[in-house]
């Protein structure tokens, strides 16, 4: 009977794990897969030794608090393996805790892929050492990163593709997600994604809010979205609902936020609207003791993917910390909503994206590896 242990420890990371469940059951339908998982693999069928809401932790004061829990799930998690055996251990992103997850299964013969390569390149290129040791198979997700690993000492690496690339190329058009909301074809559809995670949410909402109502100001007409992702609580965007702000579930068939214009807090969402042509300001607001390590460490100009794959070059304006503000980014999204030039330019240079990253299906090169490792 063949095992896989495969673990996502964030809601992004159990929409990808899900997509290899799905894969790990076309190619071994009889195969037993269990991990630290989230809604979206259980559905796959994955099994739940942890759930990995255990592991949501925000912030360098949180992880401290949570030490203990984390290591006690480590430890239970280690335990389960050695009990059970699986064949390959697939860890998803979450890369702090899945290096060291990586190293210690490895150490106790379970071999190891990990899925959506640590950002090293950008932050923390000493963590490398760590990396080398802690898997067997590293699947890129961002085209760039094979030749830096492998500088780095990274030997058996590959790019899979990248999950907004293949996503993206299909959904609704610009026609359909109006309709989809009821509102008119000529009005104005501004899109507000604040982030996934409850501590991005509850920084970035109110200015979020503070900058719909200027905008509904300066544009009566103008709609508004706002995507929800599995697991949000939507009572936290309440004041988004109070302005008239309408919710769409990420989740639906079809989903495509191919909006006239849209203010995104960084992450992978802001490459998604890229790739759906949509014009966009990025914005994020971190704590001080974040703002300080990442001026230390982080080695690029630009924080958004989109901006880093397009020759680290702001396409999309970055709005950070205290330039994370209403009046700032008003001034940069009215030009967007309107059609003036600064959106020509962002979608202009959105358009190289696609054959950049390609249409591959990530979850495909992912089992490929693991088959590897069985042979």
């Amino acid at each position: 009977m063949t095992r896989f242990f495969i673990s996502a420890g964030e809601t992004s990371g159990d929409f990808h794990a899900a997509t290899v469940v799905n894969e790990l059951t076309l190619r071994f339908p009889n195969a037993i897969i269990s991990g630290i998982a989230g809604s979206q693999m259980q559905a796959q069928g994955c099994i739940a030794v942890h759930h990995m809401h255990e592991l949501n932790v925000m912030g360098i004061g949180d992880v401290l608090r949570s030490l203990n829990r984390i290591r006690r799930i480590e430890q239970s998690i280690l335990s389960y393996c050695v009990e059970h055996k699986p064949d390959v251990a697939i860890l998803v992103d979450f890369s702090s805790f899945h290096m060291r997850l990586g190293q210690k299964l490895r150490q106790r013969g379970i071999p190891v892929v990990h899925f959506i390569a640590p950002k090293l390149w950008a932050w923390g290129s000493w963590r490398v050492r760590k990396l080398r040791k802690s898997q067997d198979r590293l699947a890129c997700i961002l085209p760039f990163e094979v030749e830096w690993f492998q500088k780095h000492g990274i030997e058996h690496i590959k790019y899979v593709g990248n999950p907004s690339a293949a996503s993206c190329i299909q959904g609704w058009s610009a026609t359909e997600l109006k309709r989809h909301l009821d509102i008119k074809d000529e009005q104005p559809l501004l899109a507000l994604l604040p982030g996934s995670r409850p501590g991005e949410i509850k920084t970035h909402v109110a200015v979020l809010a503070d900058s719909l109502k200027q905008l509904q100001q300066h544009i009566p007409e103008l709609a508004c979205v706002v995507p929800l992702a599995p697991g949000v609580d939507s009572k936290a965007l309440e004041p988004l609902w109070a302005l008239g702000a309408k919710p769409v579930e990420r989740t639906l068939d079809g989903y495509a936020m191919r909006a006239d214009a849209a203010i995104a807090v960084s992450g992978t969402a802001t490459l998604e609207l890229a790739l759906w042509n949509t014009p966009t300001v990025l914005i994020y607001k971190a704590s001080a003791l974040v703002e300080f390590l990442a001026r230390r460490m982080f080695s690029l100009r630009s924080i958004g993917l989109a901006n880093i794959i397009l020759d680290d070059k702001p396409v999309m304006p970055e709005l950070l910390q205290d330039n994370c503000h209403s009046d700032q980014i008003v001034t940069a999204v009215l030009p967007l909503i309107r059609n003036e030039d600064e959106a020509l330019q962002q979608r202009k240079a959105f358009a190289s994206l696609q054959s950049t990253l390609g249409r591959q299906k990530p979850a495909s090169g992912v089992v490929d590896m693991v088959e590897d490792l069985l042979t």
